[in-house]
């Protein structure tokens, strides 16, 4: 008997100590001049039925926290109960600030001294020009509280999905300096963003990439998203209520356009089809959250925790998954991916009143698309880079193939297909064009008697007097062996023959030193064909040029000689 008395007794001491604990009333001491208190203990109640009244919730028992806080999307009507006693020995006036009055439908103010109320007033952000409480998005209670007596202010919050509230009591001067620099922070990510959405559409219109839409659409909702989650929106156009919030399908659209930019920046669809269809699953429930969005916004985000959940988990496997596959773009995403991964999952837990509000866990998935943001322009920057590498190495080699690899001059192969496109426009334009069949006089007894290291110098430098004296918009190339040809666009029969006069004169006064103590001079034969680009081909013209040349050979060599058939 004695035995149960006491457990009776211990267990009803337990019961009044846990009561005595919720019962408890935190109460704010006022007693110095200034004020700036931003973090002290509160009471809440949250109400399921989102139908009490004043006298009914001020009976209601209130749990303890602190003033800034998260209660998650099961406390949408939440009243909060702060006891302001004034110990300072004079009547104060002081602000109360909801720094995040914007993102609640409404607010309802009850001031109660001695158990009378005293005053009420109702911020309804649907209505928000009947009431002047709100300032920049921050609703601004003023609270006069006379010498030695204490005041018991409950606040009512209507929040249209997550309960996140914060109070603070300042004086006039603190007052004044956080309504003026509300939202700096955010304005400066934003303003980031927006550069790098500008940077992107002109990647865009220079690349005509996807990624680049996808990445600045990303970037779009993203900073909408901020713009409005955080206060922006509401301090730069003083904008609120149902219309507004529905910028909130914006995080449902992020990470939509996330998912697209990784097919299209990883290609999955080509090259990872695994991959690609684990995208696409994660794709479809998303665009279904953004249809039933539209109609409902505050039903489709309840989930929007989970579903970011969820998606970081697929899109982390992805790109784990492509990293071992070797793709050199998955490591910088996955880093970029971490970080938001990391922030994202801080912000869920924050939502979900799970963890003590912090300013890193409060603005987490700002920080987290910021920081992912930047490393996915890198990732485009790189991918640009290594195209650029791929189309360097195939013009290097579209120029190998095209040139001589002793001269550096044009290939028979380049002087063709090039020849063609100038002889059709000199045929359009109706513009005279002349060729030129260059040989090295004498070529093989100087193999013969210096050897072909002696023969590949004078072949180069020809090939330099040759370049020296064309023009830019002239189409110089080696033919092979000791042979060159020269085409001459805009060039009638007279200002050929002058042309091929000054090539020859300058070979002739060029010297290769063999020894210090020889000398080679060279010399070369030219034949000039002018083009009837009406009736005529580059190679029926390249014929009547080397009859030309053969004639210059037969004549003694080292001059010019023209063939005018044709």
């Amino acid at each position: 008997m004695t035995r149960t008395r006491t457990l009776f007794f211990l267990t009803l001491l337990v019961l009044l100590l846990s009561t005595s604990a919720v019962q408890a009333e935190p109460i704010v001491t006022i007693n110095s001049p200034t004020v700036n208190l931003t973090d002290f203990k509160i009471g809440y109640y949250v109400d399921d039925s989102r139908e009490l009244e004043y006298q009914q919730a001020r009976e209601q028992t209130y749990r303890e926290t602190t003033s800034t806080t998260t209660l998650g999307t099961n406390a949408r009507v939440t009243w909060f109960k702060v006891i302001v006693d004034n110990a300072s020995g004079e009547t104060r006036t002081l602000d109360v600030h909801l720094p995040h009055a914007y993102h609640v439908q409404s607010v309802d103010f009850y001031e109660e001294r001695d158990g009378q109320l005293i005053r009420t007033e109702t911020l309804d952000l649907e209505k928000v020009e009947e009431s002047n409480l709100m300032y920049r998005g921050v609703a601004v209670y003023p609270l006069t509280l006379p010498a030695g007596e204490a005041t018991t202010l409950y606040v009512r919050s209507f929040a249209y999905s997550h309960q996140w509230f914060s109070l603070d009591i300042l004086d006039e001067e603190h007052s004044r300096q956080a309504l003026v620099g509300t939202s700096n922070d955010i304005a400066l990510l934003v303003g980031m963003m927006l550069a790098l959405v500008f940077y992107n559409f002109l990647l865009y219109f220079a690349t005509s990439k996807r990624e680049n839409i996808y990445y600045s659409l990303y970037l779009i909702s993203g900073l909408v998203w901020i713009a409005l989650s955080y206060g922006l929106v509401a301090s730069l156009f003083d904008i609120y209520g149902s219309e507004i919030f529905m910028l909130n399908i914006s995080l449902i659209t992020m990470p939509i356009f996330l998912l697209l930019f990784m097919m299209a920046i990883f290609e999955t669809k080509r090259f990872y089809p695994t991959e690609h269809r684990f995208l696409q699953a994660l794709l479809i429930p998303l665009c279904g959250m953004l249809v039933w969005g539209f109609f409902d916004i505050s039903a489709a985000l309840k989930p929007a925790s989970t579903a970011a959940a969820i998606m970081m988990v697929v899109t982390f496997s992805v790109s784990i998954s492509l990293l071992r596959k070797g793709n050199p773009l998955a490591k910088f995403f996955l880093i970029g991916h971490s970080f938001f991964v990391i922030f994202n999952t801080m912000a869920v837990i924050f939502y979900k009143g799970l963890i003590e509000p912090t300013y890193l866990a409060s603005h987490g998935v700002g920080i987290g698309i910021m920081l992912e943001a930047i490393m996915l322009a890198f990732i485009i920057s790189y991918r640009i880079k290594i195209l650029e590498d791929i189309r360097s190495s195939q013009d290097e080699l579209k120029k190998q193939a095209s040139t001589d690899p002793l001269t550096k001059l044009y290939n028979r192969r380049y002087f063709f297909s090039e020849s063609d496109y100038l002889l059709q426009v000199a045929k359009n334009k109706q513009q005279p064009l002349a060729v030129l069949a260059i040989d090295i006089d004498h070529f093989k007894r100087v193999n013969d008697s210096h050897g072909h290291q002696i023969g590949d110098q004078v072949i180069v430098k020809l090939a330099q007097t040759l370049k020296a004296q064309s023009r830019s918009k002239d189409l110089l190339a080696r033919f092979g062996g000791e042979e060159f040809v020269m085409l001459l666009p805009e060039t009638d029969q007279e200002q050929a023959l002058v042309c091929a006069e000054r090539i020859r004169t300058a070979v002739e006064k060029q010297i290769i030193a063999i020894t210090p103590e020889q000398q080679l001079s060279l010399a070369v034969s030219i034949g000039v064909a002018v083009i009837n680009a009406e009736h005529e081909s580059i190679e029926a013209a390249l014929n009547r040029a080397d009859k030309a040349l053969y004639e210059a050979k037969n004549a003694g060599r080292n001059r010019v000689c023209i063939n005018v058939e044709g």
